[in-house]
């Protein structure tokens, strides 16, 4: 049978077997009137005072946005905050939009464009956030683990302080959205490194769909809640990036909402682990770079036996990624030797290396195929296996695995990546 798998912009067609399982994401209808629906959650909200209930003439006004790797719609979310507060005696030139980077480089014009809107952008003043620099940043405490954070000083300085973005499932933080705005969204790089610090990575409650027990969730939130944000507003996507729901309010109670929300439209039950898994990052914008790519390889783990194969089709248009990723993706020979690297208790946390690190724990257990836009060397010096068409190369896969076992490969089909999060039955 054909399927569709999202990948770049337009998705591509792929021939799998007619036994596969195909894993949907929970069909949820998006909502007929997604501006209204906004207008009703910051009026109506899950927990805590309307958005108008906390503007007071004269304030001044930050408002947390994510960068272009979320597909966060804030075409729709934003402009019924903004009259909001403006009809409520904030000036324009009091409203500063903050583009949560976290550790992700700066956005490019173009960007800022494709985030805000040109509209958005023309009247109001837009930062990025820069959590290697200091100086742009204040002093919020000090963690439990001694960790200082430092958080983005437009943002802390301001009267009201907005966060937003959509909640999927995530890879290690159980769920996006809620605290993630604020750690690692606009912190200091200290804080977010230590947020990803390998131990805090290898625990086994830092994984997709969980939240109670992860320490890396709980800091996020703890952290967040300690900023005193005085609003937040998340969304819930379907597959085509259409909205499912609107939840406003007090973070925590307005995060707990949505990832209600994320839970039933992503957990899916399978009977069994499977041979080989076939997996999609979502297409544009999660794929633009292998970094982002290994959420996909990895809730296909999820999917896999141990010793099975993932074929990931992400198209990574603009390669592999920051330069730290890629420095220290390159620093060793196998994936083996990276995870041991990092898992050493005197080796010192650097930039990138938590998506190193959840890599080489798929492919410690894994075979794990790409197919992309990227050259043969370039896929294979990533310590990946090249796959120049996902048919052929699935085909190859289950021709091999059909000697190996003497039997016919269990295949499974995650076209939309992470919006899907297997979980067998009995667990």
């Amino acid at each position: 049978m054909k399927v569709h798998l999202p990948y770049g912009e337009h998705g591509i067609d792929a021939a799998v077997p007619d036994a596969a399982t195909v894993l949907l994401p929970e069909r949820v209808a998006p909502l007929d009137d997604p501006a209204a629906a906004v207008r009703a959650a910051i009026e109506h909200p899950v927990a805590g005072p309307p958005l108008r209930g906390l503007v007071r003439s004269g304030q001044k006004a930050a408002i947390v946005v994510s960068d272009v790797t979320r597909p966060v719609p804030n075409a729709v979310i934003l402009p019924p905050m903004l009259e909001t507060l403006e009809a409520g005696g904030v000036r324009r030139g009091d409203i500063v939009i903050v583009v949560g980077t976290g550790l992700h480089r700066p956005s490019r014009p173009d960007e800022h464009r494709r985030i805000l809107g040109d509209e958005i952008l023309s009247r109001y003043r837009v930062v990025d956030h820069v959590a290697k620099d200091r100086s742009t940043q204040e002093r919020l405490l000090k963690t439990p683990r001694g960790v200082d954070v430092w958080l983005n000083r437009e943002y802390m300085l301001a009267d009201l302080r907005i966060v937003t973005g959509f909640v999927e499932p995530h890879l290690f933080a159980g769920y996006s959205g809620g605290g993630k705005a604020v750690l690692p969204a606009i912190a200091g790089a200290e804080a977010i490194m230590a947020n990803h610090d390998a131990r805090m990575i290898g625990h086994p409650k830092a994984t997709w769909c969980t939240t109670e027990g992860n320490p890396i969730f709980e800091e996020m939130r703890d952290v967040a809640l300690q900023s005193e944000p005085s609003f937040l507003l998340n969304v819930t996507l379907d597959e085509q990036q259409r909205i499912t729901g609107v939840f406003a309010g007090e973070l925590a109670a307005a995060h707990d909402a949505a990832i209600a929300q994320a839970a039933l439209q992503a957990i899916r039950p399978i009977p069994h682990l499977f041979d080989i898994v076939v997996v999609t990052n979502m297409g544009y914008p999660a794929d633009l770079v292998l970094y982002q790519a290994v959420k996909g390889m990895s809730v296909a783990l999820a999917a896999a036996k141990p010793g099975g194969t993932i074929l990931l089709g992400a198209e990574c248009r603009e390669g592999l990624g920051a330069g730290e990723y890629v420095d220290l993706l390159h620093s060793e020979r196998s994936p083996g030797a990276l995870l041991r690297v990092i898992q050493r208790p005197e080796h010192a946390t650097t930039f990138d290396q938590w998506q190193v690190q959840v890599q080489a724990m798929v492919q410690a257990r894994c075979d794990v195929w790409l197919h992309s836009a990227l050259p043969r060397e370039t896929v294979e010096g990533a310590h990946l296996r090249y796959a120049p068409d996902v048919t052929e190369t699935l085909a190859a896969i289950i021709a091999e695995k059909r000697i190996a076992l003497g039997r016919e490969p269990t295949v499974c089909i995650l076209p939309h990546g992470q919006l899907t999060v297997p979980r067998v039955a009995s667990a």
